[in-house]
């Protein structure tokens, strides 16, 4: 049985090293590029994504990032976003009072967590949706966030051209989307990376779904 092709998308993201580490463990042949054929011909794509949303949406516009997860996406080709690579797949995001337009794949405004203390760094539970694929045999498991900045209102209630979404959430000051599976496109808040045996079990129930 050969093993899940996943490409890693090359534009400058600071986590790489850490997310192709995991997807080998998970049991994927990983490889870093923006290259348009590879990217396409990949069993899936990871989205990665460290920093603020504006810097990597001009990173991503760099490599016409938006055009290649669009092509996947129409052909029902796995996409996964992580951390801010889930951000960016929403209409915006508003940081320090600058908004700037996302790849608008889900509508919703990404903006900094009503919390006491911030960032939300470290270990936290998720109340996963019901009939979630990626959280399959690790409902009760903790995952690793670092973030200030979260989509703290779903919006989309009916049903678009992709299947219908589960959203799933936890709290930290208040409830955000902790991840999205939505067909062909999933992403997570939290990094499956950097989550142990939990977050390489997600990534592995991710390749399952190819």
């Amino acid at each position: 049985m050969t093993s899940p092709r996943v490409v890693v998308l090359d534009y400058g993201s600071g986590n790489i090293h850490s997310a192709i580490k995991a997807l080998v463990a998970a049991g994927a042949e990983v490889e870093l590029t923006a290259d348009p054929a590879k990217v396409q011909a990949a069993d899936g794509l990871l989205v990665p994504g460290v920093g603020a949303f504006t810097a990597v949406m001009n990173q991503l516009t760099d490599v016409r990032g938006a055009r290649l997860i669009e092509q996947r996406l129409i052909a029902s080709k796995p996409v996964l976003g992580i951390c801010v690579g889930q951000q960016v797949m929403f209409e915006s995001g508003v940081e320090h009072g600058i908004e700037t337009e996302g790849l608008g794949q889900w509508p919703g405004i990404v903006e900094k967590l009503d919390a006491p203390m911030l960032p939300h760094m470290g270990w936290n539970t998720v109340d996963s949706a019901e009939g979630s694929r990626l959280f399959d045999g690790i409902e009760e498991e903790r995952f690793y966030f670092v973030h200030s900045y979260g989509v703290k209102e779903w919006k989309l209630v009916a049903d678009g051209p992709l299947a219908k979404p589960m959203v799933s959430w936890s709290t930290y000051g208040s409830p955000f989307v902790a991840a999205v599976e939505n067909g062909p496109l999933s992403a997570t808040q939290f990094h499956p990376e950097k989550s142990g045996e939990a977050g390489i079990k997600l990534l592995r129930n991710w390749l399952k779904t190819f």
